[in-house]
């Protein structure tokens, strides 16, 4: 068993619950952990044996551009996306933030983490 990171991902999208968040738009950055078996990528060096982070990259960049309410949703429609799209993950785990958050402070970001695995 191995992991890939996919860390600091910048995307801009709008969510949240509040109308202006929607309309305007925030500041997002999102991490990425899955575990995976990678033993054969390290023996064949070949692209398709392995989790090809530059797919992972794309999921998370597509799931942020679908508004919702909740960050919540948005890492649940990440997971299910990995799990359905790449058969060798066998849990991850995203972090999802909005940076500078509009809570009537002086907040650097709010994060949602959620980790899943896959079902036998």
């Amino acid at each position: 068993m191995g992991t890939i990171k996919v860390e600091n991902i910048r995307v801009f999208a709008h969510h949240g619950c509040l109308k202006e968040e929607t309309t305007i738009g925030s500041d997002y950055r999102v991490d990425l952990k899955v575990k995976a078996d990678l033993k054969t990528s390290a023996i064949s060096d070949k692209l398709s044996d392995t989790v090809d982070y530059v797919l992972l990259n794309r999921i998370i960049k597509e799931e942020m551009q679908v508004p919702s309410y909740l960050l919540e949703t948005v890492a649940n429609r990440i997971l299910n996306r990995i799990f359905n799209e790449v058969p060798l993950v066998k849990k991850a785990t995203v972090h999802v933030s909005k940076l500078n958050p509009p809570i009537g402070g002086d907040v650097e970001k709010v994060t949602i983490k959620m980790t899943a695995k896959r079902n036998k």
